[in-house]
């Protein structure tokens, strides 16, 4: 494989929630900035109205992600006023969960206890989401968890905002340049979360451990995504005649590339 395991320090169970939490939040306005939400929706959209989805399950959610905004996406530009969304984690933060089931009219929940992505059959049904959250897995869990889709004729869709493509010397060759970088774009890109708490400002300006944990998840996120050709590993030994696979790229435009997908589809 191309993938390499590196770690990230949100994966660690002593890692604090709180402190996952801002990480994330650093990541969703970051997305938000590139357009994904708005790419990624649109992608979406097709997937559930030619699969007559009304039900988006999203694993791995943190602190929600993209997936909220999605959701509106879907409803106000695609007129699918159906659609509900149920957000998972493995470690599911208390006041994330609490933030998001305080308005149960607006299609969205986030489910209380802990979901484990390679186990299917522990989240609700409906359309699988992993958005950024893929690459976390060993190559061993990551295909029990598409065998486990397969297995329970779930549909699920599998999205990385990058491509991994660069050669792994060049990566470590930049890798002080490039946590550099993302240390200082923190620094800009923290006043646009929402909501903005005390600890994401003190621990981002004053205690600044926000943008070490922050640039360096980020880093080592890129040589642990999985390229198409490990795709095609992982999907070795699941040819099903009643399940169907595809992987491309989900594009912004008709020239902007931005990111890749892998899909599963009960026929």
């Amino acid at each position: 494989m191309k993938r390499i395991q590196l770690f990230e320090f949100e994966d660690f169970d002593w890692f604090p929630a709180w402190l996952r939490s801002c990480i994330t939040n650093l990541l969703t306005v970051l997305l938000k900035m590139l357009g994904v939400p708005k790419a990624l929706g649109n992608h979406i959209a097709t997937i559930v109205k030619e699969n007559n989805i009304n039900t988006i399950v999203d694993l791995g959610s943190g602190s929600g992600g993209a997936m909220p905004e999605i959701h509106e996406i879907l409803k106000k530009e695609h007129g699918i006023s159906d659609i509900n969304l149920t957000m998972t984690d493995l470690y599911p933060n208390p006041t994330i969960v609490k933030k998001f089931n305080a308005n149960k009219k607006d299609g969205i929940t986030y489910h209380e206890t802990p979901v484990d992505a390679r186990n299917i059959t522990t989240a609700p049904a409906g359309l699988k989401t992993m958005v950024n959250s893929f690459h976390h897995m060993r190559p061993k869990d990551a295909k029990e968890i598409l065998a486990s889709a397969q297995r329970n004729n779930q549909p699920i869709l599998i999205y990385e905002m990058a491509e991994n493509k660069m050669p792994l010397l060049i990566w470590w060759l930049f890798l002080p340049i490039s946590l550099v970088v993302l240390m200082v774009m923190s620094l800009f890109m923290t006043p646009l979360v929402k909501p903005l708490t005390w600890k994401q400002l003190v621990f981002t300006y004053l205690i600044p451990i926000i943008p070490i944990f922050y640039a360096w998840d980020g880093q080592a996120s890129m040589p642990r995504l999985y390229a198409f050709k490990d795709y095609e590993e992982l999907l070795q030994g699941l040819d099903s005649k009643d399940y169907r696979w595809e992987k491309g790229m989900v594009k912004k435009d008709e020239k902007k590339n931005m990111g890749t997908y892998l899909l599963g589809i009960p026929t």
